[in-house]
């Protein structure tokens, strides 16, 4: 038990990171199983972050209703700027939902009285527990794999696959694209609430276009053909550059290393049940 004390004490917040970031992956599949390229989830998890964090320090909310207006503000976003926004595709719609972000983080620099401007947020109550982020991380992939099974969910797959066709077949695609946006927004929300009262402190440059592209990585290594791509990519682009920490200086360049060569040989991501289920077959053919 004494063992386990000390590890949790040196590497709780690393467990814990492991969880958000796995939420951060789910909310840009979300998007990415509807065909849409959205990189706005940093600037919703800021947003999340923000709301949560200004709910607990201003107004004394408890904990989980500071993580329901974490959810709501970017949810609220998303909903305003997906109208317009979401008529674009492929690269286009990344270029506008990053100016987007872009333009969250100036708007935080620029409201220095209320977000605390290029200082950040410091003093942020340490509400969340593992608990917390276990049970938002269970609740979002117990939702997300009923919305797959779904109609809504067979619609999203129908709209990655053609959007002119699945408009043909009857598919409301304008308004099932907004609604993964809105979710994905509403996890990189709850992500960002449920980090920002892990870390104490919060500013404007850790939800910018680094961020957003760090999200778009975990869910494209770990692979967007299941649930489990995501939180298996989260938990490889977290952990590599722990496990690397022995190698000082070069742990950055076999970290980069190690990525490019899951890129070139696992192209369809670490989890990838075709590959799975080929290799299966091979096995018990051998056997």
């Amino acid at each position: 038990m004494e063992a386990f004390d000390n590890f949790w004490a040196v590497y709780s917040n690393l467990v814990l990171t492991l969880g958000t970031n796995a939420l951060l992956a789910l909310s840009i599949y979300l998007t990415l199983s509807c065909g849409m390229l959205a990189m706005a989830n940093a600037a919703f998890m800021g947003i999340g972050a923000y709301a949560a964090a200004l709910l607990t320090m201003n107004f004394d909310a408890p904990f989980t209703l500071a993580l329901a207006g974490g959810m709501a503000a970017p949810a609220l976003a998303a909903f305003a700027i997906g109208q317009p926004t979401l008529r674009l595709s492929g690269v286009y719609l990344a270029m506008a939902t990053l100016a987007f972000g872009e333009v969250v983080r100036i708007a935080i620099l620029n409201t220095e009285s209320v977000t605390g401007g290029a200082l950040g947020l410091n003093g942020i109550p340490p509400s969340t527990q593992w608990w917390h982020v276990a049970l938002a991380l269970a609740l979002v992939l117990f939702g997300l794999w009923r919305l797959n099974r779904s109609r809504i969910g067979r619609a999203f797959e129908a709209i990655k696959e053609d959007d002119t066709a699945a408009g043909l077949m009857g598919i409301d695609v304008a308004g099932h694209k907004l609604l993964a946006f809105v979710l994905g927004a509403m996890i990189a929300g709850l992500a960002g609430a449920l980090n920002a009262h892990l870390t104490f402190f919060i500013g404007p440059n850790e939800y910018g276009f680094d961020r957003g592209v760090e999200i778009l990585t975990m869910a494209i290594l770990g692979g967007i053909n299941g649930l489990l791509g995501p939180v298996l990519g989260a938990v490889t682009l977290t952990l590599l550059p722990e496990l690397l920490r022995s190698l000082n200086d070069f742990r950055l360049v076999f970290n980069g290393l190690i990525l490019v060569l899951i890129v070139l040989f696992l192209p369809q991501g670490v989890w990838d049940p075709v590959r799975l289920r080929q290799w299966f077959k091979r096995k018990g053919g051998q056997a």
